[in-house]
């Protein structure tokens, strides 16, 4: 059993009430609402960076100590030329326009996914945002970008693979926490909850080890329109559940 499901197989059910260590989000619709609107795509976008703003100043306000937000996904890359252009030239002016905000809050900014693939000019700004914030002791905020799950899982079993071919590593002696601390994750515990907005109820490749155990929100509010109290709905819902993992409930 890996170091972070044992402890939170040891969590006491006050504990499991409270407020979520981490939650992670799938913020879908951006498109639909700005369909739905008549208006380009990236208005979608657009108005999504601002529900953006609101959810981590909330998560921050309520104690959650880590917010991972699925900003763009590895399959994310096979859409139209255009738009992938412009979500690349919001995401450069968001990590601008919001860092000095962020580290004011006292939030510790960081990335996983491809990074290589984004723009030179955006993995400059991603490197600056980091370093930045690196001290900082309040919400630690992920961005999932160029993101996908299965990639990041074969990365860490290739990793895993060439030290037993170089003779560091018996195959028999691979445990779960090992292959953990090979992810990109391996220095933030998993979700305990993950939100997906739009009505979509799958996850999209995302973070698929981690949320083995993770309990899920899925509710029809398109991302542009999800709000403070949308946020704190979904931690009601949490709050309500019992968390087994497994075991027979109390």
């Amino acid at each position: 059993m890996s170091t972070r499901s044992h402890k939170s197989l040891l969590k006491t059910a006050a504990q499991d009430t409270a407020v979520p260590v981490h939650v992670c989000v799938i913020m879908d619709g951006n498109g639909r609402w700005a369909a739905g609107r008549g208006l380009p795509r990236v208005e979608g976008h657009r108005r999504g960076a601002e529900a953006v703003r609101e959810v981590i100043k909330e998560a921050a306000r309520l104690g959650v100590e880590y917010l991972t937000l699925f900003g763009f996904s590895s399959e994310n890359w096979k859409r139209p030329t255009g738009e992938v252009t412009e979500l690349m030239g919001l995401l450069h002016l968001y990590l601008r326009k919001e860092l000095a905000e962020l580290h004011k809050q006292g939030v510790r900014f960081s990335v996983i996914g491809e990074r290589a693939r984004l723009p030179q000019d955006v993995q400059k700004l991603i490197v600056a945002a980091e370093q930045r914030t690196q001290g900082n002791t309040g919400l630690n905020l992920v961005i999932a970008l160029s993101y996908g799950g299965r990639a990041e899982i074969l990365g860490a079993a290739r990793a895993l693979a060439e030290k037993v071919k170089a003779g560091e590593l018996d195959p028999a002696a691979i445990t779960e926490n090992m292959l953990e601390s090979h992810l990109e994750t391996a220095d933030i515990p998993d979700p305990d909850l993950l939100i997906r907005t739009s009505g979509e109820q799958r996850l999209s490749n995302f973070l698929l080890w981690q949320c083995a155990y993770t309990e899920f929100v899925f509710t029809e509010t398109l991302w542009p329109d999800f709000t403070a109290q949308n946020f704190r709905d979904a931690i009601d819902q949490y709050r309500s559940r019992e968390r087994r993992y497994g075991a027979i409930g109390v």
